[in-house]
Order: C-alpha cells, then structure tokens, then sequence
C-alpha cells in the first residue's frame, strides 16, 4: 500500500509546481486559451479548486465531519441534475472571479484537502462521484489530475515542464484504469494481463504486470502519462506496444473518471 504522508507530499508538490506557474503568469495568462476547448487557464485552476474543495468536503464526511457530508449530498444531487454541465458550468462560474480571489481560493482548498485526508480512520472509503475510494487512491487521484491540467495550463503559456518522479502516480492509474477505458465504451476487456515497462524521469524502469506478459506496451513514463490522460494523440508518442490488445488499449487508455474523452488532435508537422 502507497505511504499517505509521502503522496500527501507529493501532492503538495504538484500544487506548488503550478502555483508557481500561474502567480507569474499576470491577468493575460490567466485568460490565455488552453487546449481544452473553451477552457482558460483560469477555467483550468478554477475546476482544480472545485474539485478540491468538493473533495475536501467529501473526505471530511469520511472522516466524521456530518456537516461536510450534507454539503457533499447536495453537490451529489446538483451533479446528478446536471450530469453533462455540471463540471463545466461550475468552471465557467469560479473562472469568472478576480484572479487574486481565484488564486486564493484555489491555495485554500489545497491546504483544506491535505489537512483531512490524513484524518480518514483506517479502511474507511471516501464517497465520491464514482466508486469510493481509499484516502491513498483520493491523494493519487488529485495527483493526477493537478498534473494533467497543469499541463494544459503549461502549453498556454508556452512552458515546458521538466518531469519529476511524481509520474509514477500518474502512470499508476494509467496502468489500473485500463479495463475502464473498455467499459465507458461498452467494449469487453482484455482477459490477459499486459506488461508495462516504461522509462522514469530519473533513470529508473516503473514496471507493472508479469514479465512474460504477451501484451506490452514500453516507452518514456512522461509520454505515457500524456497519454493515458489524454493530453497527446497516440501517433505523437515514443510508446510501443507489442500485441493487438496493447495497440489497441493505446487508442482508448483515460486514467480519468467520465465519459470518454476526446483526446488531443495529431501534431501538424512543419
């Protein structure tokens, strides 16, 4: 099992990296376009601010708070109300904020959620949109998606992030979110286990799956977590896979919760 207080770190780390980003990043940064269509960097850090907050909430209400679990009931029934919207009407409203408001608002639900999570009493599950889930799966989970939207924030601005060991978060449930991408699909999944071996930023090998597996998939860890959060098209990766299964797992993989998304168009080449 993943150590909470080292995730809790790492998470902590994710948010500053972009924080870091988006305080220099002056009032045409923030409403600069990113590759999600009609999405601003601030719609970006206004849906990471909800999304932590609401996690907050939710994680409070695991850990006894029954004031955070009414609040958590009533974004429930509002998301379930508006089950196509609801992610980007809350954006579009938070977005619309004074950048210092949003800014502020964003740090404070960062530290909120780190402050609870370490607070879930043992084997207690956090409720949340889909399955429920531990508190290490909820740190992992903000893991991955403050970097995913981190980087769409770094291509508006024209910013090219240095990898850090941190993907391996990221890589991890890219790898266990595999027959999720079947199912949002309504296609079967591969019955076999596939290998994964990819490279880390720091020189070291993440593997997942049996040696011997028949289906593979190899390539850089950064590559990989593009890919698996949809913020590459599969042609502009280094990533090879060995075996129909694999090759074909590569054009569905979503390590995100939802609907299927629709990933990023190939690059033009010059």
């Amino acid at each position: 099992m993943a150590d909470l207080d080292a995730l809790l770190a790492d998470l902590r780390a994710e948010g500053d990296a972009l924080d870091a980003l988006v305080t220099d990043a002056g009032e045409e940064g923030w409403r600069s376009d990113t590759p999600a269509a009609g999405w601003t960097v601030a719609h970006q850090i206004a849906h990471l601010h909800w999304t932590d907050h609401v996690a907050a909430l939710t994680t409070a209400g695991a850990g006894g708070d029954e004031e955070a679990t009414t609040a958590f009931d009533a974004v429930i029934a509002d998301a379930w109300g508006n089950p196509a919207s609801f992610v980007d009407t809350a954006a579009a409203e938070l977005a619309a904020e004074q950048t210092s408001t949003l800014l502020s608002r964003w740090r404070l639900g960062r530290t909120q959620l780190l402050d609870v999570l370490p607070q879930v009493p043992a084997g207690v599950k956090i409720r949340w949109f889909g399955p429920p889930m531990s508190a290490t799966s909820m740190a992992t989970a903000r893991i991955m998606e403050t970097w995913a939207h981190g980087q769409d924030v770094a291509d508006a601005l024209g910013v090219v992030r240095e990898p850090t060991d941190r993907l391996r978060h990221v890589a991890h449930i890219g790898v266990r979110t595999r027959d999720f991408a079947y199912a949002v699909r309504d296609i079967p999944a591969p019955t076999a286990p596939f290998r994964v071996e990819l490279a880390a930023p720091g020189g070291d090998v993440w593997t997942w799956g049996p040696e011997d597996a028949e289906q593979r998939v190899t390539g850089t860890a950064l590559d990989f977590c593009l890919l698996v959060t949809q913020r590459i098209h599969r042609d502009d990766t280094d990533l090879t896979a060995v075996g129909d299964d694999a090759s074909t797992w590569l054009t569905l993989a979503q390590a995100f919760a939802g609907a299927p998304g629709n990933g990023r168009a190939k690059r033009v080449a010059s």
